[in-house]
């Protein structure tokens, strides 16, 4: 299902974020953050038709990953406050190190291989 705020190119972006192994909710979190300067976990939301909880568990693993800063906005009155969340890092080094992962998960996958083909034929 496409999101509300997302090109065909977003589309293609998350597919690909996914075929690496990131999770959906992550994944779209991700590319919805490059779109923008800054925006809030409620943005996000609607924009990508993610449930809460699903934005939340996506900001926790960008957070970790020091790919996203957060930042909270001062409320008036009682609440919870509002968090406004934005790329930590260029969207371009993210993607940098999402390829060393995958070149490292290749490099085992391959040593993997060599080791199943030297073992079997013993």
């Amino acid at each position: 299902m496409p999101s509300r705020g997302f090109t065909k190119q977003d589309e293609m972006l998350v597919e690909y974020l996914i075929n690496t192994g990131m999770p959906k909710n992550i994944a779209k979190t991700l590319v919805f953050l490059k779109k923008r300067n800054e925006t809030t976990s409620v943005e996000i939301e609607t924009s990508t038709a993610l449930r809460q909880p699903e934005v939340s568990i996506a900001m926790q693993d960008l957070r970790r990953r020091k790919w996203v800063v957060k930042r909270d906005i001062k409320k008036e009155g009682k609440g919870r406050p509002v968090h406004s969340y934005r790329l930590a890092i260029p969207f371009e080094s993210i993607i940098r190190q999402i390829e060393e992962e995958e070149s490292a998960r290749i490099k085992k996958i391959e040593m993997n291989l060599k080791s199943l083909r030297e073992y079997s034929s013993r």
